[in-house]
């Protein structure tokens, strides 16, 4: 299986963890594709989720690991376990590439006809989106059977963003889906559709999101030896099921998801469920 990933940065952590996971699973990838360094669409992004301090704080322990602890180095802790390496952790997908031995290439946008070149030259059976831009037609028809995203909710009954606080609110169960990208937001095929029980030991959103995307790179592994081995099949999401999207969340609404959690925390879910 000939996998490539597309990363929103070389210091993706989600990008580096995923990278890093299914070469130890015996997956290297053919190539990795990402955004520069300082898109800045990216750090306005980043900003908007984080605030500029711990941005600022995690630019400095990625570009200066000396300075930091490995605790301090790694933005989201649930991603430690996949980025140890050695008496450190990978820092870069760069760093990564190096030590199992696959190309790295920065495009400035990655349905760009640069980008969709060297994807081509790579031929990915499979490709996993950690982050960057919105994939166009172009992109995703590139490898043989498609582009995978980990989305943080079940679909199709929560597409879009702030996805878990969307769950909290709207009373739908937390969850994670492997599915395969297509032109709409959310609404290819299903291959793994689990889920999530970890809530109960989450204090805040944001914790939740880390537990979660740590989950979802495991389920991510767990799609790619799949299809490797032809044992999942993709299941497609109904055009009735398609037409209910979230956006983002205003503070107030993710006040009450957070009062929301704490009540999964005291009744967290007994167990999952595939699709």
């Amino acid at each position: 299986m000939r996998v490539a990933i597309l990363c929103s940065s070389p210091y993706s952590e989600t990008g580096c963890a995923v990278a890093a996971r299914l070469s130890q699973l015996g997956y290297v990838p053919v190539g990795a594709l990402t955004l520069p360094s300082w898109d800045r669409r990216t750090i306005l992004r980043k900003v908007g989720q984080w605030g500029l301090h711990d941005s600022l704080h995690y630019a400095v322990a990625k570009l200066s690991p000396g300075k930091s602890t490995i605790q301090k180095q790694i933005r989201n802790p649930y991603l430690e376990s996949a980025l140890r390496h050695g008496d450190g952790v990978f820092r870069s997908v760069r760093e990564v590439a190096h030590t199992y031995g696959f190309p790295v290439a920065t495009c400035s946008d990655q349905n760009s006809p640069r980008a969709i070149a060297q994807l081509e030259q790579w031929s990915p059976d499979l490709a996993i989106f950690t982050g960057g831009d919105i994939l166009r037609d172009e992109v995703l028809k590139v490898p043989r059977l498609g582009i995978l995203n980990a989305h943080l909710a079940l679909l199709p009954e929560v597409r879009g963003m702030s996805s878990p606080e969307w769950s909290l609110l709207c009373g739908v169960p937390l969850g994670i889906t492997i599915h395969f990208m297509d032109s709409g937001l959310d609404t290819g095929p299903i291959l793994l559709r689990r889920e999530f029980a970890g809530a109960d030991g989450c204090d805040s959103p944001a914790d939740l999101r880390n537990k979660m995307i740590a989950e979802g790179i495991e389920l991510i592994a767990e799609a790619v030896a799949g299809l490797d081995r032809g044992t999942i099949p993709a299941v497609p999401q109904t055009d009735r099921e398609k037409d209910r999207q979230f956006f983002v969340m205003h503070e107030r609404l993710k006040a009450m998801a957070t009062r929301r959690l704490k009540k999964v925390r005291l009744n967290p879910v007994s167990g999952g469920s595939n699709g």
